[in-house]
């Protein structure tokens, strides 16, 4: 194990988070807020990241160390983002600090506040801020603006960037991030102007676009967007969560002028017909409540968006909704979006192929002689990445009964318990009942506030990053 390159790493991206901090420092003071929670906060950020960049060692390092220092990043950039809001005193205890940042970074947007509007800007800043740095990856964005961390950072891409399969778009990592990148902050730029000409305000338009672009979900009203009372703002948070949702190699593909190899994503169409035939089952069955048509079909399709691109944000208390549309719902927030996007859960590549693999063995019980080759976009996929699947899916359901189990012991309902462990886990953030859209998870005990906390980082990196962490042989020297 490589541990000063570990270190090293570790020390540039503290230095970006000390970075990142000065945008919402800025922001407190322009809004004559106190500044001190922020420099509290970035003066020993800064100082022990520049500190820890300066340890020199060898730059090799293979998979087992590049899947060790992803999940340690994320645990100890958490511990640090979640300073601010100690140092606010807006925050009951640090247990609810740390979820709360957890849940930004992991583009949750599960929350235990109960009056959000009443906090800060600077601090409301961070807190969607935070789900936009983690959308696209902590790592992938220091790769992309403080390249040289040393090792072989296609490890690192991998052990981050969510998907069964990772692709670079270029042949260099670094070169890879920064596109990705460019295509990410154009579409925060564009959206942050579609929501100014919808009539909403400068501060919440960029907040609001910050957690959405990621599929973070985090808003800076009680209400969420229901607040805003626009079909315009609605709309625009649809395109944007729909496109966060995709691979943005097919953004890619299609700048440089390859749509049709695009649109022939078995992923992306896969995607779209679920969207469009959950958002159809959930308008008729819902129509009965509204009075318009349109209506009830804006609502509809705002809900399956956001719960599919594991948003999160609310337009309708859908806890009042059938039982047959909150099914729905449910079921959609094991999905999740496509591979290399900003979204969270199993994803759509995964459920594919689980799907085609499980076709593949019910044919061989009439033909066990027959090869069978489980493809996606027409290309064959290795056995190796098959049984990872299946092993992700056996950890995903233990830990989301280890979850429920846990959070069952506030004595809530098995709704509240079920859906609080799948919506942390598949980074969703509100669930039904006593986790629903206008509720929080502010009435956990600390214990399941540190379970849930897990769970979204498991979630976010998609389980084996986090788990390797606590596993003795990660840490041999062999």
């Amino acid at each position: 194990m490589n541990y000063k390159l570990m270190l090293r790493m570790l020390g540039r991206t503290l230095q970006v988070e000390a970075l990142c901090l000065l945008l919402p420092l800025v922001v407190a003071l322009l809004y004559r807020e106190d500044p001190r929670p922020f420099l509290f906060t970035i003066v020993p950020v800064a100082l022990l990241g520049t500190f820890m960049a300066r340890i020199k060692s060898k730059s090799e390092f293979f998979s087992r160390e590049g899947y060790a220092v992803v999940g340690l990043i994320w645990l100890i950039l958490s511990l640090f983002g979640s300073l601010p809001f100690w140092f606010s005193g807006e925050f009951a205890g640090f247990m609810d600090c740390l979820f709360e940042i957890i849940s930004g970074f992991t583009t949750s947007g599960a929350t235990i506040l109960t009056d959000i509007e009443s906090l800060p800007r600077g601090i409301l800043f961070w807190r969607s801020f935070s789900s936009w740095i983690g959308g696209m990856g902590v790592l992938l964005f220091t790769l992309a603006f403080l390249p040289k961390v040393g090792g072989r950072t296609q490890v690192l891409v991998q052990a981050e960037v969510p998907g069964p399969i990772s692709s670079k778009l270029v042949p260099k990592t670094v070169r890879s991030s920064q596109i990705l990148y460019f295509i990410y902050i154009a579409f925060t730029v564009i959206e942050i102007a579609a929501f100014l000409l919808a009539g909403m305000p400068l501060y919440d338009a960029v907040v609001t676009t910050f957690a959405s672009v990621c599929t973070g979900g985090f808003s800076v009203m009680n209400a969420s967007l229901r607040a805003y009372n626009s079909a315009a703002c609605e709309i625009i948070a649809i395109v944007f969560m729909i496109l966060g949702s995709l691979n943005f190699s097919v953004f890619f593909l299609v700048l440089t002028g390859r749509a049709r190899q695009a649109l022939h994503s078995d992923e992306l169409r896969f995607f779209l017909g679920v969207v469009v035939l959950a958002s159809l089952l959930v308008f008729g069955n819902i129509l009965p409540l509204y009075d318009t048509a349109g209506h009830a079909l804006r609502d509809a399709v705002f809900q399956v968006t956001s719960i599919i691109s594991t948003s999160g944000f609310c337009t309708t208390d859908y806890n009042l909704w059938p039982p047959f549309a909150q099914t729905i719902l449910v079921l959609l927030m094991f999905v999740g979006g496509c591979s290399g996007s900003t979204a969270g859960s199993i994803k759509c590549g995964r459920i594919l192929l689980a799907v085609r693999c499980s076709i593949r063995s019910l044919l061989r019980l009439s033909h066990p002689r027959a090869v069978r080759v489980v493809k996606l976009d027409r290309k064959a996929v290795d056995e190796e990445t098959l049984n990872t699947i299946f092993v992700f899916f056996i950890f995903f359901f233990l830990l989301l009964g280890a979850g429920c189990l846990v959070v069952s012991l506030d004595g809530v309902s098995l709704t509240t318990a079920f859906t609080a462990s799948l919506g942390c886990l598949s980074n969703v953030g509100p669930g039904l009942d006593g986790v629903g859209p206008v509720a929080s998870f502010a009435g956990l005990s600390g214990l399941s506030k540190g379970v849930l906390s897990l769970q979204m980082l498991i979630g976010r990196l998609e389980i084996f990053p986090i788990l390797l962490l606590f596993h003795p042989a990660a840490w041999g020297r062999s």
